[in-house]
């Protein structure tokens, strides 16, 4: 078996991670090791401060995550909290608020675009 390359591999402590921000979203960040995956595609860490809210988005493939801390509320008043594993389908539309902020392990198909573009793809 070969060694793998400092460049087949990349390591981050969330405790010390540093999170770029997400979009034009005030209060959120995302933490996404694969290079070559889209942004917002594939599996990413999704962060929220007190107080953040989500653009309204729709949804181009299934998402699913993980509440790894915290709780978010989406639009229709469903919460999830710490330990709950969601699973949206295609084409949902949501905006989601974290009054105490949060972290999710996210897996997204394929991405996201703004709620009013849902139709162009």
């Amino acid at each position: 078996m070969q060694q793998i390359l400092k460049t087949g591999r990349r390591i981050v402590n969330l405790r010390d991670a540093v999170f770029d921000p997400f979009e034009e979203e005030v209060g959120t960040g995302i933490l996404q090791l694969n290079p070559d995956a889209p942004r917002g595609t594939g599996f990413y860490i999704y962060r929220m401060e007190p107080g953040a809210s989500s653009s309204p988005h729709h949804h181009l493939g299934a998402e699913e995550f993980f509440m790894i801390e915290g709780e978010l509320i989406d639009n229709d008043g469903t919460i999830y909290r710490a330990g709950d594993i969601v699973w949206l389908d295609a084409g949902t539309e949501h905006n989601s608020t974290s009054p105490g902020g949060c972290t999710i392990v996210v897996f997204s198909e394929k991405g996201e675009v703004p709620a009013m573009k849902a139709g162009v793809e």
